[in-house]
């Protein structure tokens, strides 16, 4: 690995947040229940580690019992020039599913064009690009 990978503890909820992200973005996605890692401090069924791989890597698990999950304030995860304008139009078109659009993807007054949504799972995304030469 190149650079720091986003790692998120879900409240239960990381199979349904981890495939989200997979069908927005693509990429591999790998999951292992607590079971799989002998971990008895919550449901078999929980997620004990899950990763996506691709152009946009996230990992995450289920909190255990009593354990803290997501709660992200002054951060967000920016996006901005990683891929083709529509490619970054339609991931924020997605992302925006059952979330909030706090800034709509859009031209700028400097120029460029950038957007911010918050998706179903909390997590606030920076998407934008430089205008083509």
């Amino acid at each position: 690995m190149t650079a720091p990978l986003i790692y998120i503890s879900f409240p239960g909820t990381a199979r349904e947040a981890l495939g989200f992200y997979e069908e927005v973005f693509g990429g591999k996605l790998s999951l292992y229940t607590y079971a799989e890692f002998g971990r008895n401090d919550g449901p078999a069924e929980a997620i004990a580690h899950g990763q996506l791989d691709g152009i946009v890597a996230v990992a995450g698990s289920d909190a255990p019992e009593g354990g803290k999950s997501v709660r992200i304030e002054g951060i967000m995860l920016s996006l901005l020039g990683t891929a083709e304008p529509a490619i970054l139009h339609e991931w924020f078109d997605k992302l925006a599913v059952g979330g909030v659009v706090m800034d709509p993807l859009s031209p700028k007054p400097w120029g460029a064009s950038d957007g911010q949504v918050v998706d179903r799972h909390g997590l606030h995304w920076l998407i934008g690009y430089e205008p083509e030469a």
